[in-house]
Formats: C-alpha cells, structure tokens, sequence
C-alpha cells in the first residue's frame, strides 16, 4: 500500500520551526539577563570608585559628637617622611630655570615685581660639610651663612647667600657658582 508522505513532511516542518523559535526566545532571553547583569555590574565598581562625602553643613551636631577613629598604620616596611614639601611652600618658594631668565629679562625693561631672593648652595647634616661649602664660596669671594633648619627630627644644615633683591645679580651669582662646579636653588621668600 502506497504511504502519505505529504503530512508527515508537513508536521516536520512545524516541528522545526517551533523548536528554532523556541532557541531564539531562549537567545534573547539570556541576551537581555546578561546586559543587566553588566549594568549592575558597572554601578557597583562606579559606587565603589566615588564615596561620597558627609556632609558636615547640613549636620554639623552629628559631626561633633562621633568620635574620631583611629588611623591605621600601613603594615610593612616604615618609609622616611619628608616634611619640607609642606614646610618651605609656607616661606620659600624655589624659582625654575626659565623663570629667572624672563625675571632677569622683566627688570631690564622695568617690568619685574618686587621680590627678594635667596640662593642655596646646599643642605648637609653634617655642619663640617655646610662649614666647609661655606669656606670655599667665601674663597671665591661670595658671602654666605649656614642656617639650622629641623626637618622632622631631622637638623638640616642649609649654606644659603642672600637676600638679593635684583635677579640679574641671582643670574651672575648663580652662573659665577657653576662655573666653579656649586648648582645652587634660586628661592624667592615673602618680606
């Protein structure tokens, strides 16, 4: 007896495209839980890089009464601390190379600021060291004096000349001094 291929070839066909739509409902599906979970992902690492900060106006009561918490010390090896960034900044401030040329430059026209200077031809622990620097730039004819400076526990001996209120004379010092092999740092303090 002869078979009727035509329905079965029918129901096959349903088969595979209800199978495939299925497949594609689960591809979408997963697609859209991973692109959540990588927004959440995101907002988490975004909150962990920004804390934000009390808000210390709007409670000033409640800023007063916590109490203030310990800081805990890094573990590992002690690292020296140098206080001097935070100390001259409030009296000395070093001038660059570029700037004291265009300083030089400003006073020959009659444009400069008043300012005054200081050159620091180095800083020892040792005072024999300072002492001796200090001899050999009086040997070349330049008054200098040795200044105690504490830098922590620190006691720094600083062979410093000045205060020179013109930059060209800082220039022809400061020239004079590296043609003898002394690099010095050209500092303008507050009067």
């Amino acid at each position: 007896m002869a078979k009727d291929y035509k329905h079965r070839a029918k129901h096959n066909h349903r088969q595979k495209s209800e199978s495939l739509s299925l497949w594609r409902w689960m591809l979408i599906t997963a697609l859209i839980i991973s692109f959540v979970v990588f927004l959440v992902y995101l907002s988490n690492i975004g909150s962990k890089q920004t804390s934000p900060q009390p808000d210390v106006a709007a409670a000033p009561e409640a800023a007063k009464s916590e109490a203030p918490k310990p800081e805990k010390k890094p573990e590992g090896p002690v690292l020296p601390q140098f206080d001097f960034y935070t100390i001259l900044p409030e009296k000395e401030v070093i001038v660059p190379d570029y700037e004291i040329n265009t300083r030089a430059r400003e006073e020959r026209v009659g444009q400069a600021k008043t300012a005054s200077y200081i050159l620091q031809a180095g800083s020892f622990k040792d005072f024999k060291d300072a002492d001796s620097l200090r001899a050999k730039l009086a040997l070349m004819g330049i008054e200098s004096k040795v200044e105690k400076a504490k830098v922590g526990n620190v006691v720094w001996n600083r062979v410093k000349m000045g205060p020179y209120a013109q930059m060209t004379s800082v220039s022809a010092i400061r020239a004079r001094l590296r043609e003898n092999g002394i690099d010095v740092i050209v500092m303008e303090t507050s009067r």
